[in-house]
């Protein structure tokens, strides 16, 4: 359980950070106002992000195991 309580949050931090940057920039673009637009965006996303992995964490596990197994 503290396995998938930490990886949930790294992931979902690593995950966070980098899709709203590029989201926020494909949007908005680089302006003087980007970064506070952008912490804005993972400010919400972040929480978001992280409850999703650990809830959803166990059965997108399950399905890769799956998917390995008849692609092997």
């Amino acid at each position: 359980m503290k396995h998938r309580m930490v990886f949930s949050i790294l992931m979902s931090l690593v995950l966070s950070i980098l899709m709203t940057c590029w989201v926020t920039w494909i949007n908005l673009g680089w302006g003087p106002d980007f970064i506070n637009k952008w912490m804005a965006a993972f400010q919400l996303a972040w929480p978001a992000a992280a409850f999703i992995a650990f809830l959803l964490g166990p059965f997108i596990q399950g399905t890769t195991q799956r998917i390995v197994k008849i692609i092997s």
